[in-house]
């Protein structure tokens, strides 16, 4: 029987949940101007709905088993993850990085048998994610999401537009990062129990990942065409500033490899971004302004993530443990969309004797769902954040990106269902 202080972490989970889905309700009382609009328009932003919930559980819990217990379970989460992520936000959406990958895109662009201007989509919605295997997944998603913002989000309407995209940002994200065993976090949560190493990680996931990753940037390119060939969708005017200097460039490049390479350890990475903020202050000339406040948002929803998710462990894991191989993917597929995937994997590992289908049919399945909701990933709090003031309302309507993303969320279903030698 759960106890009631985990039942009351349900409930509030649950209305976290509720919340996040009357996200744009809030937006639109914010935008009217009233006597409460600056409460509707907190209620409004998504990255502090689990935070506020999470600090409504702790006064529960101090209220029912005094404060030094609440203040116990806060020291037994790890909140290494959300710091990972508000670091690499900062790092990786820094100008001289931004460039550096804007080259890099626009130089494999120019190889492609394409226009430039579809030639370069793809890329983004295809290569950037892909390339989460290795630059972690939350770093990936900062940069497609800046370069979508830049290059196409800043022009007024086309809401149908971003949201397919945003979409398909989501899915690709999720299912590029598991070419390798550190770089996705439903994967990282796993991958020492059950033993999977990057070379397990890329042949019975990576094909299947890179496979789908195409096709959802490929066809989302082709029915976006005529929007990105017509001049309707663009960039904003640049404004003429000093080219950023190759030392510069290799400097932030650094920063950012010894942060990916220090994902685990808080003290070298925070280390480093405290020299990285001194840095960029010394060639401020050579910056924008750093994500800090997006990057502490993003931050805290998914800390309270952490101390709302540490107590459903008393339904969830019972609820995985039951389920057979072909319907746990699919249970793990949707649940993933009401909860993060990392912590349900994690949850899964606690499972005794699983065999090794049961194993990845819940990790595919983790992935797999992990571009339906903004919960359902750690990195997509970042993408959110960056993109939701593009679309109306400034808000992003949790029903209509889940919609975006079920065509893109299926064909990553087929892949990971085809079947394997390994499995027979």
């Amino acid at each position: 029987m759960p106890s009631p202080i985990e039942v009351i972490a349900t409930v509030l989970f649950a209305i976290a949940i509720v919340h996040t889905f009357s996200v744009p309700v809030f937006a639109r009382l914010a935008n009217r101007n009233g006597p409460h609009s600056g409460l509707w328009h907190m209620l409004a932003e998504v990255e502090v709905v689990f935070g506020v919930w999470a600090f409504v559980l702790l006064i529960a819990m101090a209220l029912l088993m005094g404060s030094t217990r609440a203040i116990e379970y806060l020291d037994t989460r790890n909140f290494t993850e959300p710091a990972f992520v508000f670091v690499i936000m900062v790092v990786s959406a820094s100008r001289p990085i931004i460039e550096l990958v804007n080259r890099l895109v626009h130089g494999l662009a120019r190889a492609m048998p394409l226009r430039i201007e579809l030639a370069t989509f793809f890329i983004t919605m295809s290569v950037v994610p892909l390339a989460g295997s290795f630059i972690t997944e939350p770093a990936a998603m900062t940069l497609a999401a800046l370069m979508l913002r830049d290059a196409y989000f800043r022009r007024p309407g086309q809401a149908g537009f971003k949201y397919m995209t945003l979409g398909v940002l989501f899915v690709n994200i999720s299912i590029g990062g598991v070419l390798t065993a550190y770089a996705a976090p439903p994967v990282l949560m796993v991958a020492h129990t059950f033993g999977w190493d990057t070379a397990y990680m890329a042949s019975h996931f990576g094909w299947r990942a890179v496979a789908a990753v195409l096709v959802n940037a490929s066809v989302l390119t082709l029915i976006c065409r005529k929007y990105l060939l017509s001049g309707e969708i663009g960039g904003g005017e640049k404004a003429s500033r000093p080219p950023v200097p190759l030392g510069v460039i290799a400097i932030h490049l650094l920063c950012l490899v010894g942060i990916v390479l220090g994902a685990h350890h808080p003290v070298v990475f925070l280390a480093i971004l405290l020299f990285f903020i001194g840095y960029a202050h010394a060639y401020g000339r050579y910056q924008n302004p750093l994500l800090i406040r997006e990057g502490l948002m993003v931050g805290f929803f998914l800390a309270g993530l952490v101390v709302l998710g540490g107590l459903q462990k008393w339904w969830l894991q019972d609820l995985l443990g039951g389920l057979a191989p072909v319907v746990l993917f699919w249970g793990a597929t949707v649940l993933t969309a009401v909860t993060d995937n990392a912590a349900l994997t994690y949850l899964g590992s606690l499972v005794e004797g699983s065999s090794d289908l049961w194993r990845y049919m819940l990790v595919a399945g983790a992935v797999t769902g992990g571009g339906l909701t903004v919960i359902a990933n750690a990195p997509n709090p970042a993408g959110f954040s960056i993109l939701k003031g593009f679309f109306p309302d400034g808000a992003i309507s949790p029903l209509k990106l889940l919609a975006a993303a079920l065509v893109p969320t299926l064909v990553a279903a087929f892949m990971f269902l085809l079947p394997h030698s390994a499995f027979a």
